[in-house]
């Protein structure tokens, strides 16, 4: 296990390798699941995933929940999804082109379970320069959304593109590379974007496209 903490602000990310020690196995589950469409937010598609796999490691799931992210009295698992990426670029909606936060409470962990390796991409973390804010919680989320519309105001919309590295809105500060079976933990109000290497090689296959597995936990 490896406790990052990226930018200023220091928040955790933690990285767990060889996780489940069955990447194939969950590949497979993947490569056979039936997807639909994500919604607005996600750029592609998504299928239940079983999380029973989770029980391999749970006494190190409880340790990292309690040691690093503070919950104390309770635990509950959402939304555990196969997720594939799967939208060209030019049919990024603008907000797809920065990078996000999942939830402006503090009590949301979000999971990034890797399945294939760095040539599919990681996860890159971001500093907003106008605000400087490294995450976005429901006291920020005013000023920030104000900000968004200053940054239009001044630079345009955003580059049709998956968003990766500095521009005139955003500072890279932290990125986890992709490997099979690597399990990724940090607060769903950090701002972060997929790193998507080859746009031109998504596909809305499982057997070949960007296949991960996705998953939220509510903890306080």
């Amino acid at each position: 296990m490896t406790e990052h903490r990226f930018g200023e602000e220091a928040e955790p990310v933690v990285v767990i390798d060889h996780f489940s020690g069955m990447a194939e196995e969950l590949l497979a589950r993947g490569r056979e699941a039936e997807y639909q469409d994500a919604g607005a937010s996600y750029p592609g598609l998504r299928s239940w995933c079983e999380p029973d796999y989770l029980d391999r490691n749970r006494p190190l799931m409880f340790r990292i929940l309690q040691g690093v992210f503070g919950f104390r009295q309770s635990v509950a698992l959402d939304a555990p999804t196969f997720s594939l990426v799967t939208l060209a670029e030019d049919e990024l909606a603008p907000r797809q082109c920065i990078p996000h936060y999942d939830f402006s409470g503090g009590s949301l962990v979000a999971i990034m379970h890797y399945l294939l390796g760095p040539e599919t991409g990681g996860t890159a973390f971001y500093r907003h320069r106008r605000t400087g804010f490294e995450t976005i919680d429901e006291a920020r989320e005013p000023a920030y959304n104000a900000a968004l519309a200053q940054d239009e105001r001044e630079y345009g919309m955003p580059p049709r593109r998956y968003h990766y590295g500095d521009s005139e809105r955003y500072e890279m500060i932290g990125e986890v590379e992709a490997r099979p079976d690597r399990f990724v933990l940090y607060r769903g109000k950090l701002l972060h974007s997929g790193v998507i290497p080859d746009p031109s090689a998504l596909s809305s296959d499982p057997k070949t496209g960007r296949l991960t597995i996705n998953m939220f936990l509510h903890g306080r």
